[in-house]
């Protein structure tokens, strides 16, 4: 199994740890994922220290206040190392309002072109703000998106999958009252379906109240095969498959 959405950086154990532990579960690659300059220089460090690691590196919505040409260039550099697999996490966030919309909505454009130019996918930050961010992403046609932490209605969930979007399920979606999520992961074709931890937050219902770590990935594509009637082989090999096409691992 793979984990398409980490950050190491915000974890408690060191990553060294949170990789060991990972492998035990039999979790071979982590897409660790950065928010601001702090974090994606850690994202490629720990890229950097360990083989199974690679890097998604971009600016958060809620860190884009004061985004400019600069701050797209830095992101832009960054994309050029050879441990980056994505960039991201950006998108529109009207939950917590961490910074002006449109600010957000700024780096969320510039951040398209990054990836475009790049030739690289883009993972969507999308809270609260589903209309804006569909909106915003017909200007990515020709680049790879990730719906990081799905989150829109289960009823957009087709439309996502007609324009060939990633949808990425976490471990919210093992929660008592996610029905509506489990029933937009029923509708995701099986070529589009991703899994993540997005540790150390969203732990799945088995570990839930404790941080969450890459190692947990597998409770939720545990679930998630349930859901879709697979056995966990079948849908391990649909989403290893998917995640080796999208962040060209």
């Amino acid at each position: 199994m793979v984990d398409t959405h980490a950050h190491l950086s915000v974890c408690e154990p060191r990553d060294s740890e949170l990789v060991s532990a990972a492998r035990d579960a039999g979790v071979t690659r982590i897409l660790t994922v950065g928010m601001d300059e702090d974090s994606n220089a850690a994202a490629i460090a720990a890229a950097e220290a360990h083989d199974e690691v690679l890097a998604c590196v971009g600016r958060h919505p809620n860190s884009a206040a004061g985004f400019d040409d600069a701050a797209a260039e830095r992101v832009a550099d960054l994309a050029t190392h050879r441990r980056v697999a994505a960039i991201g996490e950006t998108g529109l966030d009207y939950y917590r309002d961490g910074a002006p919309r449109d600010d957000q909505r700024r780096a969320f454009e510039a951040q398209i072109e990054v990836a475009r130019s790049a030739g690289k996918p883009l993972v969507i930050h999308m809270r609260d703000s589903v209309d804006d961010t569909f909106d915003v992403l017909r200007a990515a046609d020709g680049v790879a998106v990730i719906l990081h932490c799905f989150s829109a209605p289960a009823a957009r969930a087709p439309e996502a999958a007609e324009r060939g979007w990633y949808c990425s399920f976490a471990g919210n979606l093992t929660y008592p009252r996610a029905e509506e999520l489990r029933e937009a992961a029923r509708l995701v074709p099986d070529e589009l379906l991703l899994v993540e931890t997005d540790s150390p937050f969203l732990a799945p219902q088995p570990h839930r109240g404790n941080p969450n770590q890459p190692a947990n990935v597998v409770a939720t594509a545990e679930a998630l095969a349930e859901l879709r009637g697979l056995a966990y082989a079948e849908l391990e090999a649909v989403v290893e498959r998917n995640a080796a096409r999208a962040f060209g691992w």
